[in-house]
Parts: C-alpha cells; sequence; structure tokens
C-alpha cells in the first residue's frame, strides 16, 4: 500500500517552486503518477509530499512554434495519440503514442513524466532522439533547453536540477518527403527493443539525410550518427541491399545491458536484426511501396 504523504496542487509554476525549496530531497514532482506510485507502493521511493503539476496553465498544451512542435509535459500520451496537430506536423509520434502501454495507461500517463522519468525502455524517447528533441526546464532562475540525448544520462537518471520543472519537450518535424518506421518488439508490456529511422531522399532519388535511434536495449536510447552518414548518398535499392552492413555496424556501436528482457548479447543480435528490418521498410516506404511481413510480437509503425 501506499506511504502516507501530503499532496499539493499549486496553480503556477512560481507555486511550484516554492513548495519544492520548502521541501526540497522531501518533495516529488506528480504528473500522471504511472510510474512514480509504483515506486512509492514498492518502497523505492521515500518521499514525504507529492507535487501535482497537471493545474499549472499552459503545461498541458501542444501548439506549434514555427517549424518546431512543442509538446507540453503534462500532456497525455492518449491527447498525443488523437491530436489533429501533432497528426498533421508528426504523424510518426502520434502514431507511436497510441501504441504506449495500454488505453489505461495512456489516458493517465504524460509525456513529460515519461521522459523525467528516465525509464530505459521508452519509445518516445528513442523515436524524439530522431527529431532532435529538447527537453525546455523551468526555474526561478531562468529557462533552459537540453537536447534530449543530454538529458537523459541513464537508467532512471536526467539532467534536471532539484529546482527545476521540466514544462515541455520540443522537436523538429521531418521534411516533406522523408519516409519513417518505429518498429517496437517485446513479448511484456514494456518494450524490449524500439528503433526509430527516417530516410529522406532528394531529387535524384538518393538518400539525402537518415536518422536512426535505438532504444530499449540498453541504459538509454542512442543515436547512431556513423550509421547515418553511411546511408547518405545511397540509393533506395542500394540502401535495401546494404541493410545487413549497415545493422550490424549500429549492432557494434549499440550499448547493450542484460535484464529480464534478455541478455546483452541477445540484444546487441535483435538490434543487428531489426536495424537491418527497418531499413528495408523505409526503403520501400520511401519508394512508395508499403511491406507486407509479419513479425511475431513487432509493432511496425
Amino acid at each position: 500500500m501506499l506511504p502516507p504523504f501530503a499532496l499539493y496542487r499549486p496553480s503556477s509554476l512560481a507555486e511550484v517552486a516554492d513548495l519544492l525549496a520548502a521541501h526540497r530531497r522531501d518533495a516529488a514532482l506528480y504528473a500522471g503518477g504511472t510510474e512514480l506510485l509504483l515506486l512509492l507502493k514498492e518502497g523505492l521511493l521515500r518521499v514525504q509530499c507529492l507535487v501535482d503539476v497537471k493545474r499549472v496553465p499552459g503545461l498541458a498544451e501542444i501548439a506549434a512554434e514555427g517549424e518546431v512542435l512543442r509538446i507540453g509535459a503534462t500532456a497525455r500520451h492518449r491527447t498525443v495519440e488523437r491530436s489533429a496537430l501533432v497528426r498533421a506536423r508528426c504523424p510518426l509520434v502520434a502514431d507511436v503514442a497510441r501504441h504506449v502501454a495500454n488505453v489505461r495507461v495512456r489516458n493517465v500517463g504524460t509525456v513529460g513524466g515519461n521522459l523525467a522519468f528516465a525509464d530505459p525502455h521508452s519509445d518516445l524517447a528513442t523515436l524524439y532522439l530522431t527529431l532532435d528533441g529538447m527537453v525546455r526546464l523551468w526555474s526561478r532562475a531562468g529557462e533552459r533547453d537540453v537536447a534530449l540525448e543530454e538529458f537523459l544520462r541513464g537508467p532512471y537518471e536526467t539532467a534536471r536540477e532539484e529546482d527545476e520543472v521540466l514544462t515541455a519537450v520540443r522537436v523538429r518535424p521531418w521534411p516533406a518527403g522523408t519516409a519513417g518506421v518505429y518498429l517496437k518488439f517485446g513479448l511484456y508490456e514494456r518494450p524490449t527493443l524500439g528503433v526509430a529511422l527516417a530516410v529522406s531522399v532528394d531529387a535524384r532519388g538518393r538518400v539525402a539525410a537518415a536518422r536512426l535511434a535505438v532504444g530499449c536495449v540498453g541504459p538509454r536510447p542512442r543515436r547512431f550518427p556513423a550509421v547515418e552518414a553511411e546511408a547518405r548518398g545511397q540509393t533506395l535499392g542500394e540502401l535495401a541491399a546494404d541493410a545487413e552492413r549497415l545493422a550490424r555496424a549500429a549492432a557494434e556501436g549499440v550499448d547493450t545491458t542484460s535484464d529480464t528482457h534478455g541478455s546483452a548479447d541477445y540484444k546487441r543480435d535483435m538490434t543487428r536484426v531489426f536495424v537491418r528490418r527497418a531499413l528495408r521498410i523505409v526503403a520501400a516506404r520511401a519508394g512508395g511501396q508499403e511491406p507486407h511481413a509479419r513479425y511475431p510480437h513487432t509493432i511496425v509503425v
């Protein structure tokens, strides 16, 4: 059962800052609580009070800021899934949100909570890396933007300071003509592996840019700039034919850890298999085709 705690419901960021200053390590920020409450029940986290930020104006807003899409920290996964703006600017984000956990969790869980919790088995963190995700942090000292790759330091560890509040994540939609895919594999509710890949093709039919991220297999998701560079300049046919070599390069560079989802070696080989599949799927999609292959326990978005 849950241990006793005080619950505060501030209506402004200034009130949140006052509560964090007053209670310091005895306080935890609370939004959807899908992860936080589990830690409290298991006794893995002990705090005297929860600071509920859902009533702070603007934190649930989803808006366009020029070429960037801003998703508020307390926006629920279900809201992102159904957002017309997200579907227009970043359709893959909406599609991946539709496959986060289950509908009960999506109706409660928030985008900011997912990223701030830094669970290594996160679909959103993996996908947002390919969208140049930036986390916005607020404190009385001011605001700062931190690249998602730098924000996620390791399992359940982030760059957020004790007095800071995660207010939004900002992502940059891929340019027109980009083909993307997200492959999610798992036997349990949390994914064992996630691969996000996007490829932009120029007027000559060659890869102008590629973005590859792999997550859920190690301490944190990561991009593979060397593999992306190898893909640039190839035709779609060459990309599909070269998929195995590029996938092996990604597997060699991935940082994997053993856990209940599998051994480190197993996850490394899974990375090779799924990056290869992602490359071939994207090559087909960029060429105007949709692969019809079915993979057990795999969601292809």
